[in-house]
């Protein structure tokens, strides 16, 4: 049984995690299948891709009797598993040059909640609960925890969720801008699906010039910022999605973009 399906409809990727009865927690090789995943969604074919999840879970985070065995290994660290199983997860999903959606149907707890809040859209169910839960085993935040809370939630957000254990519901993410939308469960897959439609269908060169330049933002300076932007304004302006834009806006019709 795949850890991860993978499956297309069109120009959209849509990577599953499959591990329900474990509540999707993630081992080497299901986070092998996923990293291949996201590979696969660097085609040209592929203009967006919906993450989401089966079972009651969205992702309980790393599977810990994986661990607890690699670890009578002595040579065994802690590292390797964040470097082997969730570094290159969050280094595709931000160096992916097209919109990454991810669709929260349930808990989301440790490298599961960062592994969303590295995503482009975050969509969740009302019943979605995010949880950082390192702390209750004496860990830290990892797969870019420490990176994307503070900066979109504030320390005191982030500490509480870490510090305090404290957990967050869906609607309170939307409230303080840490996810995008929260719907009801039944609605949760229709929604998303046609928020991936919609951004299959539009400019994707100037989605991917955009990531860059958002993936730079906390560490440049303003004027680091505007030199970047001129340069990526000057690839857009090349792209046949920009000719198509402006044809299409002067001539009083419906572009028809490629994604090139």
């Amino acid at each position: 049984m795949a850890f991860i399906i993978s499956s297309r409809s069109g120009n959209i990727l849509t990577l599953t995690l499959n591990r329900p009865e474990k509540y999707n927690s993630f081992t080497e090789p299901m986070a092998l299948e996923l990293q291949s995943g996201l590979k696969e969604a660097s085609s040209k074919e592929i203009r967006c891709v919906l993450i989401n999840a089966k079972g009651k879970a969205f992702c309980a985070g790393q599977d810990l009797p994986e661990v607890v065995e690699r670890a009578k290994d002595s040579k065994y660290e802690l590292s390797d598993t964040v470097q082997t199983t969730y570094n290159p997860i969050i280094r595709a999903i931000r160096n992916l040059e097209k919109p990454v959606i991810c669709a929260v149907q349930g808990t989301a707890a440790g490298a599961g909640a960062n592994i969303a809040f590295a995503c482009d859209i975050v969509i969740a169910s009302h019943e979605a609960m995010f949880v950082q839960a390192f702390s209750k085993i004496g860990l830290i935040p990892d797969s870019g925890g420490t990176f994307f809370l503070p900066r979109i939630a504030g320390f005191a957000r982030t500490n509480a969720m870490y510090l305090l254990d404290e957990k967050m519901t869906a609607d309170q993410a939307v409230n303080i801008g840490l996810i995008y939308k929260a719907v009801t469960h039944a609605q949760l897959e229709k929604e998303a699906h046609q928020i991936a439609g919609k951004l299959a269908s539009m400019p994707t060169k100037g989605f991917g010039l955009y990531k860059k330049a958002i993936n730079q933002t906390f560490e440049n300076s303003l004027s680091q910022q505007l030199d970047l932007e001129a340069k990526l304004q000057s690839e857009a302006g090349k792209s046949s999605d920009y000719k198509e834009g402006v044809s299409a806006f002067l001539e009083k019709r419906k572009p028809n973009y490629t994604g090139e």
